[in-house]
C-alpha cells in the first residue's frame, strides 16, 4: 500500500522555464544599471536568445560577447551575474494543477520533497512557491554534498530513514529521465515520470533502470495512479 508520495521540485510542481526567465530577468536589471549598459530589456532579450537556443552553460558569457564587453573585463562580470541569478527571489507562482494535487493528496499521504541545485537558488523557489507547509520532509541535496546530487541514492535513503518508509510504499514523481529515476528505482520506489509541455529536460537516457515505470502527462493522473496503486 502507498503510503508516501516524494516530489522533484522543478519541472515537476512548476515549470523550471518560469524561474529561468525571472533570473535573467534579474540578472538584465543589474547590468543594466552599470554604466554605458543597454537597457534591461535589450539585454534580456540577448541572455534569452542565447538560452534558448540552447547554449545553457556559457549564457552569460557569450551574451557579454554580444553586449562587446571584452573577455578581460567580464570574469568578474559573469562571477556577480551568476550570483544575480543564484541568489535573486523568484518570481515564480505554483500552479493551479500542482496545488490540487498537493491539497489533495495532504492527509491522505505523507508528502516528501527532493530536490537538486544550488541550496539558497532552491530554498528561494520553495518560499516563492509558498509549498514547503505540505511536506513532512524536504532534502536539498546540496546540503549533503554536491556528490549526493541525484542519480545519487544519498537523498532517497534519507527520505527512508526520516519518515521511517519502504520503498515499495513510495511513490516519486519526477521528470528527468537522465537523473531522476535511476536510483529510486534501484532501491524499489514506484516511479512515475510527469511529461510537462514546457519542460527543460527532454533528453531520455540509454541507461538500464533509468526510465520511470509510469509516464503521465498531466499531473492531475497521479491522484488516479494512486488509486491503482
Amino acid at each position: 500500500m502507498v503510503t508516501t508520495v516524494v516530489f522533484d521540485l522543478d519541472d515537476t510542481l512548476y515549470d523550471e522555464i518560469d524561474y529561468c526567465k525571472s533570473g535573467f530577468t534579474a540578472a538584465a536589471d543589474f547590468l543594466a544599471a552599470l554604466p554605458k549598459m543597454p537597457s534591461a530589456e535589450r539585454i534580456f532579450e540577448i541572455f534569452w536568445q542565447q538560452f534558448t537556443a540552447g547554449n545553457r552553460k556559457e549564457t552569460f558569457n557569450t551574451a557579454l560577447e554580444e553586449l562587446g564587453i571584452a573577455a578581460a573585463d567580464s570574469n568578474n562580470l559573469i562571477t556577480d551575474l551568476i550570483e544575480v541569478y543564484r541568489n535573486h527571489v523568484p518570481k515564480i507562482t505554483l500552479p493551479a494543477d500542482s496545488k490540487n494535487v498537493l491539497d489533495q493528496l495532504t492527509g491522505n499521504y505523507t508528502l516528501a520533497l527532493i530536490t537538486d541545485g544550488f541550496l539558497p537558488a532552491q530554498k528561494l523557489k520553495v518560499q516563492a512557491l509558498g509549498i514547503e507547509k505540505y511536506f513532512k520532509c524536504i532534502i536539498y541535496t546540496e546540503a549533503l554534498g554536491r556528490e549526493f546530487w541525484k542519480p545519487s541514492p544519498a537523498g532517497f535513503k534519507k527520505i527512508m530513514q526520516t519518515l521511517n518508509s519502504e520503498p515499495k510504499n513510495i511513490v516519486y514523481l519526477a521528470d528527468n529521465e537522465k537523473k531522476d529515476f535511476i536510483a529510486p528505482n534501484k532501491l524499489g520506489f514506484l516511479t512515475v515520470q510527469l511529461i510537462r509541455p514546457a519542460r527543460i529536460h527532454t533528453q531520455s537516457s540509454p541507461e538500464p533502470g533509468a526510465s520511470a515505470q509510469h509516464v503521465i502527462h498531466d499531473i492531475a493522473r497521479l491522484l488516479l495512479l494512486l488509486n491503482k496503486f
